[in-house]
């Protein structure tokens, strides 16, 4: 069962993708990003396509790589041939810890990922850790400027899962409406409290 149940229920009765294939990003250094992902983090480069693909009126020419991730997804990226595709392809990232993709790990991975990233010497603001209280994030920031999250789930608050599913419509309305109280118990401080 996954952090935010098991994925077989349906909201419209649709059936559901069975899980990411990649997500994909650009990146303006592919060696800086294959040395971070497979030598820092641990994904082992699974596919480099060197291709050409007529794109919006013009011929591209780039390079596509695949980090591969235990359930058979990947991180994917993308470097350019030409800088002008380069530029109107691989806009700056944003530096904010609001702009980030997180990928689960159980905490013997996380301790370890937690333990390269330090040993090649990240500290703050680009890496930090989270405590949630329904999961502890360990973050850090890849050399393309986007901030990676590697999350591992609290055991006791997953099993709420399904609550949390009956009330996301109810929490969205609520938070919109202008009531802004914190319903995440899991944090010690709202523990304390």
């Amino acid at each position: 069962m996954g952090f935010f149940g098991n994925g077989k229920k349906k909201s419209n009765g649709a059936k559901l993708p069975v899980r990411l294939h990649h997500t994909a990003y650009v990146t303006k250094d592919m060696e800086a990003t294959r040395r971070f992902y497979e030598e820092v983090i641990g994904l082992p480069l699974m596919s480099t396509f060197c291709e050409s693909d007529e794109l919006f009126g013009a011929v591209r020419t780039y390079m596509h790589t695949f980090f591969g991730l235990a359930d058979g997804s990947a991180l994917a990226f993308f470097q350019f041939a030409s800088p002008a595709d380069q530029e109107q392809f691989g806009p700056q990232m944003p530096f904010s810890p609001f702009h980030h993709i997180a990928l689960y790990v159980d905490k013997a991975a996380q301790d370890e990922i937690e333990r390269r990233i330090k040993a090649a010497g990240y500290t703050e603001p680009g890496h930090f850790v989270l405590e949630h209280g329904y999961c502890r994030s360990v973050y850090v920031t890849d050399p393309n400027g986007m901030i990676v999250e590697f999350c591992c789930d609290d055991a006791t608050a997953v099993k709420d899962a399904g609550k949390w599913r009956e009330k996301a419509h109810s929490e969205i309305r609520r938070w919109l409406a202008g009531d802004h109280t914190s319903n995440n118990n899991y944090r010690r401080e709202h523990n304390a409290a």
